[in-house]
């Protein structure tokens, strides 16, 4: 399997900045996608930003201009740096990455994992 370790939430006054990390780790895996969800209380998971391997980003409208998702894929870790936060922003970040995992007598099978989720809280 591939794990997500996340890091980098914390408590930020509005108009703050946070950068989060996701670091992926396991044996022998190559990543198609990595992408940062979040889950507000009550509400459900929603899209914020993903980069596919090509380098193409995606990032949901609440969220241009404010958010930058990045990879490093040397170190297969996907970061998400996020700008003049507001309380709207506060939720549970998770981190997800999908693409192909070898096994160990060489079958390719796809994998979908999730980290364990970071808390962001904006407020004063």
């Amino acid at each position: 399997q591939v794990q997500l370790v996340e890091s980098g939430g914390g408590l930020v006054q509005p108009g703050g900045s946070l950068t989060l990390s996701c670091a992926a780790s396991g044996s022998r895996f190559s990543i198609d996608y990595m992408g940062w969800y979040r889950q507000a209380p009550g509400a459900q998971r929603e899209l914020v930003a993903a980069i596919i391997s090509g380098g193409t980003t995606n990032y949901a409208d609440s969220v241009k201009g404010r958010f930058t998702i990045s990879r490093d894929s040397a170190k297969n870790t996907v970061y998400l740096q996020m700008n003049s936060l507001n309380p709207e922003d506060t939720a549970v970040y998770y981190c997800n990455a999908k693409g192909i995992l070898v096994i160990n007598n060489g079958v390719r099978r796809p994998f979908d994992s999730w980290g364990q989720g970071t808390q962001v809280t904006v407020s004063s």
